[in-house]
């Protein structure tokens, strides 16, 4: 019986596992954590959004920005309805909310983790835990086995590199993997993070540090290109050194080579509301409220660390009452409450990002499956290959459909 290693016990590595496993395989997963898929534990919030529903194979590919062509070969084998299916059949319910996205109905990570390593584990695949692999034994150009953190030597047919990237490094991710992937003579690119909270050059953000905003509009322009490069509609987060929340992550994995000033953020705090609208609401709160100043009468509009942001930028005098306000002042309210615009100074660093852009160069990789071109019966699965994708489920369903090009040839 053929002996595979797997190092990493991750979305992809466990999903390896499985196939491999289902082959007959003596399959060995050797995961450095006390337990298996501790990044997929915080995915989501906690409720892991486990794939995206799309059904169109160029859907799958325009939500990655790096490398898409290498996946075309893994998605068309193992598309997310497959991924669907495999969960169903162990046992977890499935439901699909905005944006196509996939949760487990109880919204719960753990069932996904569960799910994993049964599917691991019911084809025969050994998990085993507290084990950090060092270095990889290589002769002749093939893989012959790892050598673990103590010393010890554990020989194999094959070895799967399925360790993540470095974002998140206390779930285990520390790119130990590409330390692997070079001792066999592989190339990397530089990791950055990608999903990834953002520094501001302006500082009425930080005032604003725990505000979070829901149902906004956020645009994103490259200054550099003159275009709007992203927009969404959803939830932000004010902090201590800029922005972060779901639509900055989403939008941070669109802007790429960040510089200071580079890209401008606009944020329409009254989305349901045109212009025209908006003006007259402000007309009918102005008039309810004559002699009082414009901070007062904002706080029936916006929340209250916004108050001082948006009567300071419109330059008006806080004492004078709002019956004195003059029409262009109002207007000017107007689009300051449609476009509060911020400046991205620069992503924050790599161990707070979701997930990890850059990776062992997927030139070096057969795209069918998954094995090396540099060492013989070395295969790669997941993050640390030099692939990445938007917010959504994508990025696991890269785990998923690499994983399984890899369990099913090695």
């Amino acid at each position: 019986m053929k002996k595979i290693l797997i190092t990493g016990g991750g979305a992809a590595g466990l999903t390896a596992a499985g196939f491999a496993a289902k082959r007959g395989l003596d399959v060995t997963v050797l995961e450095r954590n006390s337990r298996p898929a501790r990044k997929l534990m915080i995915t989501g919030k906690g409720r892991c959004n486990v794939t995206n529903a799309c059904t169109l194979i160029n859907e799958l590919m325009d939500a990655v920005p790096v490398n898409n062509r290498f996946l075309y070969g893994a998605f068309s084998r193992f598309m997310p309805t497959d991924t669907m299916d495999l969960f169903e059949e162990m046992g977890v319910g499935l439901k699909i909310e905005r944006g196509s996205r996939v949760f487990p109905e109880s919204d719960k990570a753990v069932d996904i983790v569960d799910a994993l390593v049964k599917f691991a584990k019911t084809g025969g695949a050994k998990i085993r835990t507290d084990t950090r692999v060092s270095s990889l034994i290589i002769e002749d150009g093939k893989v012959k086995g790892v050598v673990t953190e103590n010393g010890e030597q554990i020989f194999a047919d094959a070895v799967i590199i399925a360790t993540g990237g470095k974002s998140y490094p206390q779930t285990g991710s520390t790119g130990d993997g590409y330390t692997l992937a070079e001792s066999a003579g592989h190339s990397i690119t530089t990791p950055k993070g990608s999903l990834v909270p953002l520094e501001t050059e302006d500082t009425w953000c930080a005032a604003c540090t725990g505000l979070s905003l829901k149902n906004v509009s956020l645009s994103v322009y490259d200054k550099q290109k003159f275009k709007e490069v992203y927009s969404d509609f959803g939830e932000m987060l004010f902090t201590h050194f800029g922005v972060s929340g779901p639509m900055i992550l989403s939008a941070s994995s669109h802007m790429r080579e960040i510089t200071p000033g580079r890209y401008m953020c606009t944020v329409d705090l009254k989305p349901a509301l045109s212009e025209e609208k908006l003006d007259e609401r402000l007309i009918r709160d102005f008039a309810a409220s004559p002699t009082k100043g414009l901070p007062t009468v904002l706080r029936g509009l916006l929340p209250k660390s916004l108050v001082p942001v948006i009567t300071g930028m419109s330059g008006i005098d806080p004492s004078k009452h709002v019956n004195g306000i003059t029409r262009d002042e109002r207007r000017e309210i107007v689009y300051l409450l449609k476009n509060l615009t911020f400046t991205v100074k620069k992503a924050r660093p790599i161990e707070e990002a979701i997930v990890t852009s850059g990776g062992v160069k997927v030139n070096e990789i057969d795209p069918k499956t998954m094995q090396s071109k540099k060492c013989e019966g070395l295969f790669f699965a997941g993050e640390v290959i030099d692939v990445d994708a938007y917010t959504g489920g994508f990025n696991l369903q890269i785990a998923f459909s690499t994983g399984a090009a890899a369990g099913r040839n090695v």
